[in-house]
């Protein structure tokens, strides 16, 4: 089924909450109404809440029944908009950015949603990848000295895409976080993820050689000296990691607008969320617990203060390199 690719496709498809429960009793019911409860297929429309009657049993039934739509307040016409934005948005889409877009009147609203959308897109019972498939592992994390790649101490993802004739163009993809990488927890995951007699594509790590007698068709790539760059040799499973990174910056973006904790403390402002505004007190809590410390150090003229000296009144020169700031360095020169 084709579905609207630009904003103003969506609008002319969906301009009204009528027009969205049409598009999912088409959905729902292609060859007709269907009573969820007798399967009957007599049925009539009733004026109250777009509900339908069975014939046979009586039971009052909605499209929206057993769905993510179900007994919400807000237009369902809304719940489109989301599903639209989501899905159209390379980069990621955060509940502030939604709230914002849908005008919804709190943040909370927008969390749930994402988290109804997000459970409502991983299919249960969904068959195995196919065809030629991809597996590599990827890691996240914030930026830390150290080694790279296996190494790190940063929080392994596993990474397995179906590969179609077309390079540019990529089937389904499986993802999973692994807490330890070993043979057993890697072969587990194929095994878990890909139907048994595919061609299974990896780097030259010995931990995947168990594949070929699990049933597999094992074809391993030395990265290395191939010549080639990772992203060449293994392209499927690098843009699928560039994605999801691109995508968890995206989503939580309120990480990169926290201040650092050797820098000066911002203006109060707007956090705009529950998880921006604990993330932001733990910062300012650290900052200040580290001030307070450093001041306990400073050797001001008063030795039961704790208070920075002021620019104005700047302490004399010690060996506290704290306090010895660069206005007490001026004043004392003067």
């Amino acid at each position: 089924m084709d579905y609207p690719s630009t904003w103003q496709q969506f609008q002319s498809w969906f301009p009204d909450d009528a027009s969205c429960v049409a598009y999912l009793e088409r959905l729902r019911w292609p060859d007709g109404f269907v009573c969820p409860m007798c399967a009957s297929e007599r049925g009539w429309r009733i004026a109250q809440r777009d509900m339908w009657m069975c014939v046979s049993c009586g039971r009052k039934t909605s499209v929206t029944a057993g769905t993510i739509f179900h007994r919400s307040r807000l237009p369902i016409s809304s719940w489109f908009a989301a599903a639209w934005f989501i899905c159209a948005q390379k980069n990621g889409v955060s509940a502030l950015g939604l709230q914002r877009v849908l005008g919804l009147g709190s943040y909370e609203t927008a969390w749930s949603w994402l988290h109804k959308f997000r459970r409502a897109m991983v299919r249960p019972e969904r068959d195995k990848l196919d065809g030629l498939v991809e597996v590599d592992e990827t890691y996240f994390g914030a930026r830390d000295q150290g080694k790279d790649g296996r190494g790190t101490g940063k929080s392994p993802i596993v990474i397995a895409v179906e590969m179609r004739s077309n390079p540019k163009r990529l089937g389904r993809v499986r993802l999973a976080h692994i807490p330890a990488l070993s043979a057993e927890s890697l072969c587990a995951f194929v095994n878990d993820s890909v139907a048994k007699g595919v061609t299974v594509r990896t780097d030259g790590w010995n931990v995947y050689q168990r594949l070929g007698a699990q049933g597999y068709r094992h074809t391993p790539i030395n990265v290395a000296p191939s010549g080639d760059p990772a992203h060449i040799a293994m392209p499927g499973v690098h843009r699928v990691a560039a994605l999801l990174k691109r995508w968890l910056t995206g989503t939580l973006r309120v990480l990169r607008r926290l201040p650092k904790p050797h820098r000066r403390r911002p203006r109060r402002r707007d956090t705009g969320g529950p998880e921006e505004t604990e993330l932001a007190t733990a910062h300012r809590g650290l900052a200040d617990q580290r001030n307070a410390t450093a001041a306990e150090r400073s050797c001001s003229t008063d030795p039961t203060s704790t208070t920075k000296p002021s620019k104005r009144s700047p302490a004399p020169p010690s060996s506290c390199g704290w306090c010895w700031t660069k206005a007490g360095r001026s004043a004392a020169t003067r």
